[in-house]
């Protein structure tokens, strides 16, 4: 029961990790303009995503733009798409399997070797995709980074760390542990039902009773 138990809670955490990775990739707040200078016009606030800009006004209106052109971008900005997408496969896939392959569902019957194979490549597609989606926001938050200290960057177009950035880090955190719990769950299950395995005994020789009419 309690393996059971580690094995929803591994599935729990990942699930809401992958959730995170999804709420990231939508976010437009991936980097926020930076009041770093004297002069500074802080009567707006510059947010830029993956997918649009968007300009927040001290009257509290937000307009925002989606990018006209995917060949105009970047390629950190066209690699970061690709990760996350990617990312959120991998995780689709990942719950699907992990479903199949829990203790509390009824596929594959009473397999419980083939039921903890099948729950582990759940959790290791889970590993997988909180790492695509850790390589994805650690780029592109290293291009802020190595922007904001250009000195050839002017002091009023510098960017830092938005809030999707963050909320990311989270997820891509959860989602690696929750895989973690998964596999250490299911590959100890599988051993157990392995090692416990009842085997037929093997016919003992007659008694030397019988020998003897």
């Amino acid at each position: 029961m309690a393996n059971s138990g580690f094995q929803l809670l591994g599935f729990a955490l990942a699930f809401i990790g992958w959730i995170g990775i999804i709420t990231t990739t939508a976010l437009p707040q991936w980097r926020t303009s930076s009041y770093a200078g004297d002069n500074i016009v802080t009567a707006q606030a510059i947010y830029e995503g993956l997918w649009m800009s968007c300009v927040s006004q001290s009257t509290g209106q937000v307009q925002c733009k989606i990018y006209d052109s995917m060949l105009k971008l970047n390629s950190t900005l066209q690699a970061t798409r690709a990760l996350m997408i990617i990312a959120i496969l991998l995780g689709t896939l990942a719950i699907l399997i992990a479903a199949t392959g829990m203790k509390c569902t009824t596929c594959f019957g009473d397999d419980k070797v083939k039921k903890g194979k099948v729950a582990t490549i759940g959790g290791v597609m889970f590993i997988v995709s909180g790492l695509a989606a850790l390589v994805a926001t650690a780029w592109y938050g290293n291009r802020i980074v190595q922007e904001f200290y250009d000195p050839f960057t002017p002091v009023n177009t510098r960017f830092e760390f938005g809030q999707a950035l963050f909320i990311g880090w989270a997820a891509t955190a959860l989602s690696i542990l929750g895989g973690a719990f998964l596999t250490c769950s299911c590959a100890k299950g599988s051993g157990e039902s392995y090692s416990g395995r009842a085997y037929p005994r093997s016919q003992s020789a007659p008694s030397a009773a019988k020998n003897y009419v």
